[in-house]
This record gives structure tokens, sequence and C-alpha cells, in this order.
């Protein structure tokens, strides 16, 4: 009876990209609120398009959530949707 030899080969980055993948995915499924930089980040949107485009409309302006001077933050559900309303009217 021989055994067999198995030879495995890893990509170090595609695992590194499909790990981070997941993270992001189950993120999003978690997320409450986001700033411009995660929007950015998950729309693959600069933040002065985004600035622009989006943050500026009075839909988005409602959700808007800010202290004073502070960060500003935008529930995540609600403002996904406007964005998508924002595209489609393009």
């Amino acid at each position: 009876m021989s055994l067999a030899t198995v030879d495995i080969s890893l990509n170090q980055n595609e695992i590194r990209k499909y790990i981070y993948e997941q993270i992001n995915q189950e993120l999003r499924q978690s997320l409450v609120f986001w700033d411009i930089n995660r929007m950015s980040e998950m729309t693959c949107l600069s933040k002065s398009f985004l600035e622009n485009e989006f943050l500026n409309d009075p839909r988005m302006k409602l959700l808007e959530r800010r202290k004073e001077k502070g960060k500003r933050i935008w529930p995540f559900n609600e403002s996904v949707k406007v964005l998508q309303e924002i595209m489609d009217e393009w």
C-alpha cells in the first residue's frame, strides 16, 4: 500500500484578500453608523466625490448626525438606501 503525496501551494495575498472580504461582509451586517472614511472605503468612491454627489443632498443631510463640531456619521442602512436612490436618479 503506497501513500499519496499532496502538495499544497498557497497564495498569501489571495488569502488576505479573502479574509478581508469576509470581515467586511460581517461588518456590513453589524454596522450601525459609518463615517465618510468607511463610506469611501466601502463604496470605492473618493471622499470629495461623496461630498459633491451625495453628502450635500438634502436626504443625506437629514440622516447626518454630529455633536457640535464633532465627527459626522450616518446611520448605515438608511444612508445606503439614500445612496442608491441618488444613483438611480443619474
